[in-house]
């Protein structure tokens, strides 16, 4: 069995006096060599790139020892392919790992700098934009802490996502150009840069045994430039690599189209090569954008395979060792195509029989669904398909009709489950069904918690489940302690340390230690300690972004998280609204003061998201300017959520809200990081929600809501009627008619009068009203039970106790010994 603490050593090295002048000649030969600056120049960004670079030293040299240790020992390699990698800030996070933290605060003190002023000069890598490429990060750390020999592959955005900026309560969307300044914890690497085929037509032919042979010909190059990020593992052992392609067109210039007088020409095709990795998900609203984003999957999926191939070869001479020893792990959709693309070098370019290389392909390959939401389901229009990669189409459609036997075989007679298989729906146009194909060419599917795996097996895949029950299996989600609790919370985190030790952080379960102190009531003052200074924090950062002044004595009722219809944003501002007329009308006031802060993005093409921020603000804008309510009821949103920002709200939280409708969260992990912040959980039983409430217990959670069955039950019968609820409930109907009332939109009439005529539908896919009343009776229960601060902090501190499950370590040593076969720490020994 893989542990999570064998073989693990802490690094504390004690701040010597030789460590600090060493990393303070590191520091000013990096700004005189590396930057070309004097000392008493540097800006202060300059300042974060000597010390950075200082620090990178250090993880070059344990970089190039870990990789001795892989040739040395030829162990499998795990390959993890993601669209996303929400990396966050990197210079704390290794200084942590590397256990040094002391030793760059001290040498940067007698320099006349200050660690945390230095940490805050680093922009956040915008390689992602949610929990798909957290999750990734997460796994990441996970994977060099366990000592697995794994590497990620991404693209290395020049612009990422966008930074989000609010103008009169609207998202508008600004260039995140992270990459302005360059980073210094990239290391490119030109040398390993690889030619990827795209566009092009297929030329039938037969080789010489008059086999079908076709030629992809005529087609375009782009050329992907990796560049390497330093991945360490705590306590500094192992340094894995994350290989981020940026994409350049085959030359500066098309020399052709040059000399043939067309200037323009020749810089456009070098403009639109680039584009690649330009942004993450380019609009698909338009045929251009929808295009782009193809050929960024394939751009990836290129890049990765190539790499992997190339790195195979330098040290195994026959493919059929290849499963023993290569694995690659799809996350989510998105990189799909590495099943064809794997088809297409075996077969074309090494030239394996079909049967051979698909053996060699399925046994390889690893899916990790991610949602059960129909649009993130990737389906391609064959046309477009066939314009980009008409080669990998053959092979899918080959692929498809080799399935579609076995499916008939199985199933004599029935077309029907033939036709929902199929990775080719039969739709105008033609459609290429991803999620089909990364199940077909998978020896593995995976979900990421264990309601979403079953609602796979019953609802998404329920014919390929049938079909080949033994590759479905769970693996819930977790992240990783070290950067969402001993760096985001360093004080919490030290105070569980100097309570229970430090094998927490490398053996999550250790903190049911924790459980005997819960009742303590000197603990729970310390506890009590950290959290209001965590909030002082928080309340300094939301009037500097805000202009809002917010009490940190107030429960911080906390929602961030992407901005989405199924995660109910919405019905979190009906109990605002609800709370404020109840208090403005009625004259009851809540159980507590209370401030509800709000943070995440929304899709630029997504009106309904971005319609929601608006009314948060609008919402916001009355109550907050109200004499009486304010007093009781104050409302933020903090702009540009990332990953910086959330390690300064989550350890400020008191309630945490997971409200998903139930059964649309695959898992979520922010409830999980603030759970292990100390904040309780106002939630549904969704996704992660549910094995969290199994550990932590019903008394430790405000657990509201229609179950999955039976939002199922009502979805299959038609027997929701939001008017029934609207007419029977006073409190309800109060709060939906605001919205038709322009309460909340004087300056701008009917603003909000879809959300009356939206939450009235039968069709509610949410079930706002169904669960409304539900919700605010918890809301109450936990305003109640803020009141009484022992009972609060004993609640919060089982909360945390309770979080062993939900480490990344724990689910990426069960992904290691049950998808990947990878046994044991090997390569620590």
């Amino acid at each position: 069995m893989l542990s999570v603490t064998e073989g693990v050593e802490t690094i504390r090295p004690p701040a010597s006096a030789d460590l600090v002048s060493s990393i303070q000649e590191s520091i000013r030969r990096h700004a005189r060599y590396s930057l070309g600056k004097a000392w008493s120049d540097l800006s202060s960004r300059e300042l974060f790139n000597a010390v950075a670079l200082s620090v990178r030293d250090r993880l070059v040299d344990r970089m190039l020892e870990t990789e001795e240790r892989y040739r040395r020992g030829l162990p499998k390699r795990i390959n993890y392919l993601s669209i996303e990698f929400l990396i966050g800030q990197s210079l704390g996070n290794h200084l942590h790992n590397l256990g040094i933290r002391d030793a760059y605060r001290q040498a940067l003190g007698q320099l006349g700098a200050d660690l945390e002023t230095v940490e805050e000069c680093e922009e956040d890598a915008a390689l992602g934009n949610g929990g798909l490429g957290r999750l990734a990060a997460c796994f990441l750390d996970s994977f060099a802490t366990l000592g697995i020999p794994a590497c990620g592959y991404g693209i290395n955005y020049e612009y990422g996502l966008f930074k989000q900026e609010i103008d009169s309560g609207y998202q508008k969307e600004k260039p995140d150009n992270w990459l302005a300044q360059s980073t210094p914890w990239e290391i490119p690497r030109p040398d390993d840069a690889c030619l990827v085929p795209v566009y092009g037509r297929i030329e039938h032919g037969v080789d010489r045994a008059g086999a079908y042979n076709p030629m992809w010909m005529d087609w375009k190059v782009m050329v992907g430039t990796p560049h390497d990020m330093l991945i360490s593992g705590y306590g500094g052992r192992t340094v894995n690599l994350l290989r981020l392609y940026a994409a350049r067109s085959s030359r500066d210039f098309d020399m052709q189209i040059f000399n043939d007088g067309d200037y323009f020409k020749a810089v456009q095709q070098k403009i639109q090569s680039e584009n690649i990795s330009k942004v993450l998900y380019p609009s698909d609203a338009i045929v251009a954008g929808r295009e782009l984003r193809l050929v960024q999957e394939y751009f990836l999926v290129a890049c990765a395979i190539r790499d992997i191939v190339r790195g195979f070869e330098q040290h195994h001479e026959s493919f059929r060792d290849f499963p023993a020893k290569v694995a690659i792990q799809l996350n989510d959709t998105h990189p799909s195509l590495a099943v064809a693309e794997l088809m297409r070098i075996l077969v074309d370019q090494k030239n394996l029989e079909w049967d051979e290389a698909w053996a060699i392909t399925q046994a390889t390959l690893g899916y990790t669904n991610h949602t059960l939401a129909s649009e993130a389901l990737e389906k391609w229009p064959v046309p477009l398909f066939e314009s980009v990669l008409p080669r990998h189409l053959q092979i899918i459609y080959e692929i498809n009709r080799r399935f579609l036997d076995r499916v008939s075989q199985a199933h004599p007679g029935d077309v029907e489950r033939v036709r929902r298989m199929s990775i080719i729906e039969e739709a105008t146009p033609k459609q290429v069904r991803m999620a089909n194909l990364a199940m077909v060419g998978s020896h593995s599917i995976n979900g990421v918690s264990r309601i979403h795996t079953e609602l796979i097996k019953a609802s998404l895949a329920p014919d390929f489940f049938q079909l080949f029950p033994e590759r479905f299996n769970n693996k819930t989600n977790g992240i990783t302690q070290r950067r969402w609790l001993l760096k985001a919370n360093p004080a919490w985190a030290d105070l569980i340390s100097s309570t229970i030790g430090e094998r927490w952080l490398t053996d999550l379960y250790q903190l049911r230690e924790l459980e005997s102190h819960a009742a303590d009531a000197g603990f729970q003052a310390e506890f009590l300690r950290v959290k209001r200074s965590n909030k002082e924090k928080l309340a300094r950062i939301i009037q500097d972004a805000t202009r809002l002044k917010v009490d940190p004595d107030s429960l911080f009722d906390i929602q961030v998280k992407r901005m989405h219809a199924y995660k109910r944003q919405l019905l979190n501002v009906m109990h605002i609204i609800d709370e404020y007329l109840s208090l403005v009308e009625d004259g009851r006031e809540p159980a507590v003061p209370r401030t509800y802060i709000f943070a995440g993005k929304a899709a630029p093409g997504y009106w309904l998201a971005k319609q929601i921020i608006k009314l948060i603000h609008n919402v916001g804008r009355v109550i907050n300017n109200d004499a009486r309510a304010s007093q009781w009821i104050k409302v933020a949103f903090v702009p540009d959520y990332r990953v910086s920002l959330a390690e300064k709200i989550i350890p400020a939280a008191d309630l945490s809200e997971q409200i998903s409708t139930a059964g649309t969260e695959a898992s979520g992990t922010g409830n999980m990081k603030l759970a292990l912040n100390g904040a309780i959980t106002i939630g549904t039983l969704d996704g992660a929600n549910i094995e969290m409430l199994e550990e932590v217990g019903a008394d430790n959670m405000f657990i509201f809501g229609l179950k999955t069955a039976e939002l199922r039950a009502m979805r299959e019968q038609k027997s929701y009627r939001p008017w029934e609820y609207y007419a029977r409930n006073p409190r309800a109907k109060r709060v939906v008619d605001s919205f038709a009332s322009n309460m909340f939109c004087s300056q701008e009439p009917d603003l909000f009068a879809w959300i009356f005529a939206s939450v009235l539908d039968a069709d509610d896919v949410y079930f706002h009203l169904a669960d409304f009343i539900p919700y605010v009776e918890a809301q109450e229960r936990a305003g109640r039970g803020f009141r009484d601060r022992n009972l609060w902090a004993r609640m919060a501190i089982l909360n945390v106790a309770r979080m062993g499950k939900f480490s990344s370590d724990r689910t990426v040593a069960e992904y290691s010994r049950e998808i990947w076969g990878v046994e044991g720490l090997t390569l620590l020994d």
